[in-house]
């Protein structure tokens, strides 16, 4: 039978965990509301949109576990894959579920760098949805020993979402359910859903799939998530939601401070469920539950100092200044200076050969290393790096310079902008012109070496095939055009001879809007001769100015007989020597 879990609704969240949460982590700015490819609103503010539609959500807006954090620090976190005793029950993550988060935050780094999404927003996420997989309750593949699914979205106090999978996923063919250790809505695992563990299957009941999924999902905007703005647009898109903002945010905080990895199906189950019946008792203080802190008591006269009726004399205030904060790297950053970038261009679907490389400095022109600069690509342009992303994020080195992954062109031509910046600093970008120009050939040459012959009225046995290639490499996609024309010294297009047909049969002697296959080449239609004679001129032309010329001959058919060998004299045999005199 699946497990369901219970989890607080949306809006019934305790009153005294509301206010820690809220007293917190202060709230932010105003929303947005953007659209993403497919018109789907999302919110870009660090607040919930009520404009947000719950389906649009990883988790339709589920209602989550509302456990909060200790308030004592985990200790630090121990070599990677050491088990350890020591800490807070609740720092320790499940070894396999703690693998499966570290491994789809490696595998972002490599496929989108720019996103900088950590393995503990993973886990802070994955403790609200299900209690890390339900104190990691999974087989060594990853997958939970029982399904883990969320509330009947049926309106009920919950988002209404009717069944999108058939049941497929949850179950359910009514309504739907959010599924797996990252609670995933049906519908958004349908595009959202990845194979972590490469056994060929997307499953959002397996650890690995779901964390790499969740990993995928949040960074899907280009999102940086070392930024504040970006990280909290990013979890609401996950649960729009300020309180579930708010306590991903402590769980995230809670485990940056360390965490160690425990014995699978060891951990601790959170307790704050949803299948609280009204009227029950309050949940009991558990470690992790801060109490109110009590009212200071005011002193009444006569009592509590020896009996003394005098107040206590108020000490005067402090004469130390407060100790100045040393500034971080970061913050002594003044402005960014190109660091010898050459000249940025290159042709249509080619990688650019060089890179964008600015140098983070102080105002008074000194290096500053450590630094996170973030590269933009702007611009109506399908190029991107070379990482497939159109943002990336590079650390400053030890002379304070970042360079940006290699560019690769796409196919649209002309120019757009790389912008850097300084991540969580507010200077000045800096802006690099890129250029694509189109695909070019600088040479061609003819496939074959036969002569291109014909009789009058007739049509030609070969077809012209060519090979284009630019600096010795083949040039795919290259435009081209195919034009019979009078001479070689008058390109204009010949009026007599060889032509091509159209599609409708007529006579056609310039071809437009060709292009070289994949290997650069490039045969043309069967040409077709009229009555008239002689030698004539094929020329084929290329962007980027390769031009070949090729010879074509229309001659009539030699009728004349063919000579035969002289017969021998009557009585003679020719090969006999000449008798005797």
């Amino acid at each position: 039978m699946a497990a369901q879990f219970g989890r607080l609704r949306k809006g019934a969240v305790n009153t005294t965990v509301a206010a820690v949460v809220v007293a917190a982590l202060a709230a932010s700015q105003a929303p947005g509301v953007t659209t993403d490819d497919a018109g789907r609103k999302v919110t870009t503010g660090t607040q919930p949109s009520p404009d947000t539609p719950a389906e649009n959500s990883a988790t339709g807006n589920s209602p989550y576990y509302t456990d909060l954090p200790p308030l004592n620090s985990p200790n630090p976190s121990p070599t990677t894959g050491t088990p350890v005793t020591q800490g807070t029950s609740e720092a320790g993550i499940p070894a396999t579920v703690l693998d499966a988060y570290k491994k789809a935050a490696t595998a972002l780094q490599e496929s989108k760098p720019g996103c900088n999404l950590p393995w503990e927003l993973l886990a802070a996420i994955g403790k609200v949805e299900s209690g890390q997989a339900r104190g990691g309750r999974v087989d060594a593949n990853g997958n939970t020993l029982s399904k883990i699914l969320g509330p009947q979205l049926n309106g009920n106090g919950f988002a209404s979402i009717s069944d999108t999978d058939g049941g497929a996923y949850d179950g359910d063919s009514s309504y739907d359910r959010a599924v797996g250790p990252m609670q995933f809505i049906p519908s958004t695992w349908e595009w959202a859903g990845r194979d972590g563990n490469g056994d060929g299957k997307k499953d959002p009941n397996n650890v690995y799939d779901a964390a790499l999924a969740a990993g995928h999902y949040l960074c899907r905007f280009g999102w940086d998530l070392s930024t504040k703005g970006d990280l909290d647009s990013a979890i609401l898109s996950y649960n729009n939601s300020q309180d579930y903002l708010n306590l991903v945010l402590r769980w995230l905080e809670y485990y940056r401070k360390g965490t160690h990895e425990i014995p699978d199906g060891t951990g601790t189950l959170p307790s704050d469920r949803s299948d609280d019946t009204a009227g029950a008792s309050p949940t009991p203080t558990t470690p992790g539950t801060p109490t109110a802190p009590s009212s200071p008591s005011t002193p009444k006269p006569g009592g509590g100092d020896g009996g003394s009726t005098s107040p206590k004399p108020t000490p005067p205030p402090s004469t130390t200044p407060p100790a100045t904060p040393t500034p971080t790297p970061t913050d002594t950053v003044h402005h960014l200076e190109d660091a010898g970038t050459a000249k940025l261009s290159a042709m249509a679907g080619d990688a650019f050969t060089e890179k964008i490389t600015a140098r983070a400095e102080t105002k008074a022109g000194k290096a500053v290393p450590k630094v996170r600069i973030r590269f933009a690509i702007i611009g109506a342009t399908d190029a991107a790096f070379s990482t497939g992303e159109k943002y990336a994020t590079t650390l400053t080195n030890s002379i304070g310079e970042a360079v940006a992954p290699a560019l690769k062109a796409g196919e649209n031509t002309g120019e757009f902008v790389v912008r850097a910046t300084v991540v969580g600093r507010t200077v000045s970008g800096l802006d690099y012109t890129a250029t694509v120009t189109e695909r070019a050939a600088d040479t061609l040459a003819r496939t074959g070496e036969e002569a291109l012959t014909c009789t009058p009225g007739g049509e030609f046995a070969d077809q012209v095939e060519v090979k284009a290639t630019y600096k010795g490499a083949v040039a795919d996609k290259v435009a081209a055009t195919a034009t019979l024309i009078k001479s070689a010294d008058d390109a204009t297009e010949n009026d007599k001879g060889p032509y091509f047909k159209d599609a409708d049969g007529k006579t056609v002697r310039t071809l437009t809007g060709l292009t070289t296959d994949a290997n650069g080449l490039l045969k043309l239609p069967k040409l077709y001769a009229d009555d008239t004679t002689g030698t004539f001129l094929l020329r084929i032309n290329t962007a980027g100015g390769a031009t070949l010329t090729v010879e074509l001959k229309v001659a009539a058919a030699d009728t004349s007989p063919t000579p035969t060998p002289s017969e021998p004299a009557s009585g003679t045999d020719s090969a006999s020597p000449s008798p005797s005199a």
